[in-house]
């Protein structure tokens, strides 16, 4: 390093020349240039990813001390300050945009940079970069495998409680209501009564299965690239570089890590990743019909169906005094429909490989990440403020469930399909129920309909009573 005239700079090179790095940045050449190169979006690289980048550079550094392929000293240089910055809140010191070149090699030399800084002034010798840092890696093994590694911690640590919260809130709800009855509805119209547990059973069902989903992409999420170097080959990387060194990150990290068995696959293609991506997408989408039946129970008060209260977090309107919105099944649908949108772009990218190598893992990472990361908050707001303080208006509940003409479908074994269609014509004309109007034909005795007409046995999916 050489100092410039100008104090708040110095001089580093690289194989394309010199270039002018701040002084105080811990950064060199390539860096800088790639700061300057990817102006794109102001948006840095994910933190989760620059930590698992640091875990690899550590254990790498353990495995290629044990090999031989770099000397004692300098192997636990990198590891000290591969542990430094572990600790410490440097995250200044990976400036680089999240939209650069397709392997993320910016963003791993960024990371054996700012290492070989730290682990030189420590050691007080030049400790390289590549030659060091970097040694048996290239970005095209170690980037993708510090990526499955982020979204492997995110989906463990965030998402899966996240979902375990709501699974664990909706469970609450479904014991809660279970003998709550109200009108069942499908195509938004009138159907057959059912249980406010049983739906909320039903949404609780669909998180577990999400969570299911998620989990089944783990397996493969876990295996890396780790190994390949450049193209999948190996080439300048000790044969049990990979194991030693995925060893050492599924003992840090807590994870089942695995070498991928057929690296040609794992760097030329990023199937994992897309289909993590795509259970993401099923979850969202099971979010958003939990969110919107949310949103239509909790209507109103007056002028909807009004059969929840959902918790008042905040005034609805800058215009309105009495409004009190529905913000957390709101925030839950622009949630979703920022995961699909993350998915369809994940998928464009992982259709994106060529040869050995798909260039378009960064935007996949980010994408990815971010979905982990909405999906985690999001999921947690619905269940701590929105499901727990939910409040059941069960008056309402069953009044509209007793004023509702599919009330009829329950006589169709006693009267006929024809009768009973005749009845709730009728009903619905004179604004009547349907215990009243099959009274009033004499079709049956009042102890009949009592018994036909049992709400809560019609949730129940009773089929003992006779034909007709």
């Amino acid at each position: 390093m050489e100092p410039s005239a100008a104090s708040e700079f110095r001089v580093e090179h690289d194989t394309l020349g010199q270039i002018r790095v701040p002084a105080t940045a811990l950064w060199q050449a390539q860096t800088q240039r790639a700061v300057e190169n990817f102006a794109i979006s102001g948006e840095r690289v994910h933190p989760e990813v620059i930590r698992s980048l640091l875990l690899i550079k550590r254990a790498a550094a353990q495995s290629n001390g044990h090999l031989g392929v770099v000397s004692a000293g300098v192997a636990d240089a990198i590891r000290r300050a591969c542990d430094l910055l572990l600790q410490g809140d440097l995250q200044q010191e990976f400036p680089v945009d999240v939209f650069q070149t397709g392997s993320g090699t910016s963003t791993n030399m960024n990371v054996n940079e700012v290492i070989s800084t730290l682990a030189s002034n420590d050691l007080g010798e030049r400790v390289h970069p590549n030659d060091h840092v970097n040694a048996s890696q290239s970005s095209n093994d170690v980037f993708p495998t510090a990526v499955h590694i982020a979204v492997l911690t995110r989906v463990e640590r965030t998402l899966l409680p996240s979902l375990q919260n709501l699974l664990n809130s909706l469970r609450l709800k479904e014991t809660e209501w279970a003998g709550v009855v109200k009108a069942g509805r499908t195509h938004l119209m009138d159907a057959v009564p059912v249980t406010l547990g049983q739906e909320f059973g039903g949404y609780a069902t669909a998180v577990s299965l999400g969570i299911d989903r998620i989990q089944a992409t783990q397996q493969r999420v876990s295996s890396l690239p780790l190994g390949g170097t450049a193209v999948g080959t190996g080439l300048n990387a000790p044969p049990e570089f990979a194991s030693l060194t995925i060893e050492k990150l599924s003992q840090d990290l807590g994870l089942s890590l695995y070498e991928a068995p057929d690296h040609f696959e794992a760097q030329g293609g990023q199937d994992s990743l897309v289909e993590c991506s795509g259970a993401c997408r099923v979850v969202a989408i099971s979010l958003n019909k939990i969110a919107s039946d949310l949103r239509w129970m909790s209507s109103g008060p007056a002028a909807g169906l009004g059969e929840l209260s959902l918790p008042a977090l905040q005034p609805g309107s800058s215009i309105m005094p009495a409004k009190v919105n529905p913000v957390i099944p709101e925030v839950v649908h622009q949630v979703v429909a920022q995961v699909i949108g993350n998915d369809a772009a994940i998928g464009f990218a992982g259709a994106s490989g060529n040869f050995e190598l798909n260039v378009m893992i960064p935007v996949m990472a980010r994408n990815l990440l971010e979905s982990l990361d909405l999906l985690s908050s999001a999921t947690l707001a619905l269940s701590e403020k929105c499901v727990r303080g939910s409040v059941a208006h069960e008056s309402v509940l069953i009044a509209n469930a007793e004023r509702s003409s599919a009330l009829v479908t329950a006589l169709v074994p006693l009267i006929g399909y024809e009768a009973a269609s005749r009845i709730a014509h009728t009903a619905q004309a004179n604004g009547s129920s349907i215990r009243e109007e099959i009274l009033n034909e004499g079709l049956l005795t009042a102890t009949q309909i009592q018994s036909a007409l049992d709400l809560l046995e019609m949730t129940k999916g009773r089929s003992d009573l006779p034909n007709h």
